[in-house]
């Protein structure tokens, strides 16, 4: 299948082309390597996931992915253009954002007021005026806050709105932190282990989120998860990492049944 090709899903979707193409990645840390020559893409409209044992490389990929890391070996291409260093503003700019493995909430404000700052990249008014709440800054505050109150429709977390997020338990938690990266109106969702400590009903919810952002916001979205059960039945392709190095690469079906993959999770001693 070439890069910008199409192709439909079992449940009828459309899959796109490479929206972010991986060419021979090669990650270093001193003498260490957590990615070794990995080639991969992420596909318009797709769910993919990055799966692997504990020190496979999988967090350190989604970093290149974000750009926050820049490998020293290989090229990273976003809409077929290669990209370099970047910073953060940058980054979201692009349309790309992320949840992290460790929550990183504001735990001192309100749900509402966390997701709001996902909405920073969307302000344009100065400083001054923001100070003051007049004009252009009232207006813009206005239209943020109907985007971000919708989120909280969606997310199914009105009741929870005005509470600071640090009172919550851990799996709504994890839902405004889903809500935050949402409000920047994404069209390449990064989530880092978005079922983690997660008991059944929370990761149930999660993964429906999930399906739902991907379904109704045409959001292209990227997932590391250790839940093989999630991953199966959520992800139109994944790819395995163990060691650094790709293992196996397809659909779940084809995941499931390949055996380097099967010796990786079963825990078969390595050369």
């Amino acid at each position: 299948m070439t890069q910008t090709e199409t192709y439909q899903t079992p449940d009828g979707r459309t899959i796109g082309g490479a929206v972010m193409e991986m060419k021979n990645i090669t990650l270093r840390f001193g003498g260490v390597v957590a990615i070794k020559d990995i080639s991969f893409d992420i596909r318009e409209g797709e769910i993919r996931a990055i799966i692997g044992p504990n020190g496979a490389g999988k967090s350190s990929m989604l970093n290149v992915i974000n750009g926050f890391y820049h490998p020293q070996e290989g090229d990273v291409l976003f809409h077929g253009k290669k990209r370099g260093p970047m910073k953060p503003h940058q980054i979201a700019k692009q349309g790309i954002a992320r949840t992290f493995q460790n929550i990183a909430l504001f735990k001192g404000m309100s749900t509402l007021d966390n997701i709001m700052t996902g909405r920073l990249t969307h302000m344009k008014s100065g400083l001054a005026s923001q100070m003051m709440w007049w004009g252009k800054a009232q207006r813009e505050e206005v239209e943020n806050r109907e985007v971000v109150e919708k989120i909280i429709d969606f997310l199914e977390i009105q009741t929870i709105r005005k509470t600071p997020v640090g009172r919550l338990p851990y799996g709504l938690q994890k839902r405004v932190e889903l809500g935050r990266a949402l409000a920047a109106e994404p069209k390449l969702l990064l989530l880092d282990e978005p079922m983690a400590g997660m008991n059944v009903e929370e990761k149930e919810d999660m993964s429906r989120f999930i399906l739902d952002v991907n379904d109704e916001f045409g959001t292209t979205i990227a997932l590391i998860e250790h839940d093989m059960g999630v991953v199966m039945d959520i992800a139109d392709r994944v790819v395995v990492m163990d060691y650094g190095k790709k293992i196996g690469d397809g659909t779940p079906s084809e995941v499931r049944q390949d055996q380097a993959v099967i010796d990786a999770y079963l825990g078969v001693a390595h050369d």
